[in-house]
């Protein structure tokens, strides 16, 4: 299958969250399952782009409304990514490292969406099946189908949405319909929910099959999806969900360049005292009490307006006995509470606000436990890397965190609680104190979920066995 990947985000290219990790993962292992793997992104001017030399293999021009726009298609000239990848430059809408840019996404993401089809109708190339990622691209399976510039060669090409978090809409108001080229309007309602033009639920109806990135969320999107559990339901007989896996080059304890001591299952225990005693002297905490962190996005929807308060009960709580360390950034207000806490608690507490791709490898190598008291996580995929380096995360019962962690209570390797609270972070914060002093089932639990595979091999093969049955439905032969 020759498939083609379009995102915003692809790791290490441009990454914000989760979305890039997935993008810059999945391709390579559906390449290695002999497969023609295509990622598409825009050229932002990220350090990666900035650090590396690019062929120019095609220029051309699109409109965006009555806007003619230039655009050119690069490739790199050492690529040792695992996949081929194609940036789009489109005239100057992509000249920064900002991933996103709202409220000017709306014209930039379609001129981009226009310039990558452009590109592949001029040159004739023309995928098995298109793979579009959350509403960025949510255009692509309405415009190769529904309008004059791009259905005449690309409308019998199978599209496959997948959501990554059903929050994120990108809607805009009718105002800005001009921007997208000529189509039938009796088709506005492909394009319309709620009465705003919404590229995600325009995906959501067009594409021919839509995943979610885990089999709970599939479940709980038709619940919570920021106004379309209605289209959810309608659509759920083309939806499936498909848990995500991990990098397992990327993400290894026993090579990975990020960390300075490298350990296996075989010597877990040896390898993660090291690892965090050379994170105890950064932050100046003492490495024989149990070390809580947090990695992500300081979000509501990532619980992270819980820790400020969650975390002066528990260091008051365990008087000291207890280190946690945070790492992320998002709400000012929550950065400026994390912040506040470091001067009342300065040898058993720090936040690094911002991010740090080398830190976060040495967190989840040093760190006992990962935080996740999400109250939405579609996936989640911190977890599994905590997992993978034998830190025992700690998180609440949804999405694909209920997918992947079994509690110890019932024979697993994770600490789980079901309500995004105060109290239950509080109240698992105290049972991952009592298992640290439980040294003989510590290591126990330690060991068992360093077993786990949670790499991308299965769900690779579940995409192409899907992608399969959709390019069957063409009557291609192959």
């Amino acid at each position: 299958m020759n498939i083609f990947h379009v995102s915003a985000e692809c790791y290490p290219i441009a990454k914000v969250g989760g979305l890039a990790d997935v993008v810059g993962a999945l391709p390579k292992y559906q390449k290695l399952l002999k497969n023609e793997v295509q990622v598409i992104v825009p050229a932002y001017q990220t350090s990666f782009v900035k650090n590396q030399k690019f062929n120019t293999v095609f220029r051309g021009k699109t409109y965006l409304g009555n806007q003619k726009i230039d655009f050119s298609v690069l490739t790199l000239q050492e690529n040792n990514l695992g996949f081929n990848l194609y940036l789009i430059k489109v005239g100057d809408f992509f000249d920064s490292a900002d991933v996103y840019q709202f409220p000017a996404d709306v014209e930039r993401f379609i001129a981009f969406q226009l310039s990558f089809l452009s590109w592949i109708k001029e040159t004739n190339q023309i995928p098995d099946l298109l793979h579009v990622h959350d509403h960025h691209t949510g255009f692509i399976p309405f415009l190769v189908k529904y309008t004059k510039e791009y259905a005449p060669k690309l409308a019998n090409v199978p599209t496959f949405l997948t959501i990554h978090n059903a929050q994120y809409h990108g809607d805009f108001g009718f105002d800005k319909l001009h921007l997208l080229p000529e189509f039938d309007h009796f088709k506005i309602g492909l394009l319309e929910w709620n009465g705003r033009i919404n590229p995600l639920a325009t995906a959501i109806k067009c594409a021919w099959k839509v995943s979610t990135v885990s089999p709970t969320y599939l479940e709980e999107m038709s619940l919570a999806a920021n106004g379309l559990e209605d289209l959810l339901r309608n659509e759920r007989p083309k939806s499936i969900g498909i848990l995500n896996g991990i990098d397992i080059e990327i993400w290894n304890p026993q090579t990975d360049y990020n960390i300075e001591y490298h350990y296996s299952p075989r010597d877990v225990s040896k390898g993660k005292d090291a690892n965090k005693k050379q994170l105890c002297e950064i932050y100046g905490f003492d490495e024989k009490k149990p070390l809580f962190a947090y990695i992500g996005r300081l979000a509501g929807e990532k619980g992270a307006d819980l820790l400020p308060h969650a975390i002066s009960i528990a260091l008051n709580k365990f008087k000291g006995d207890i280190n946690i360390l945070i790492l992320g950034s998002g709400d000012t207000t929550v950065e400026n509470h994390l912040k506040d806490l470091i001067p009342f608690y300065k040898s058993s507490y720090n936040a690094h606000i911002g991010y740090d791709e080398k830190l976060a490898h040495l967190i989840y190598a040093g760190a006992d436990f990962l935080l996740m008291p999400s109250r939405v996580e579609p996936c989640g995929l911190n977890q599994m890397y905590a997992m993978r380096y034998g830190t025992i995360p700690l998180v609440r019962r949804t999405g694909g965190l209920k997918d992947t962690v079994i509690d110890i209570g019932d024979g697993g390797f994770g600490i789980c609680h079901d309500q995004a609270s105060v109290e239950d972070i509080v109240f698992s914060i105290g049972r991952a104190f009592g298992l640290y002093q439980d040294k003989t089932l510590m290591s126990k639990v330690i060991k068992m979920e360093m077993k786990r595979n949670n790499s991308w091999e299965q769900s690779a093969e579940m995409y192409l066995k899907v992608y399969q049955e959709l390019i069957k439905m063409t009557g291609d032969v192959w």
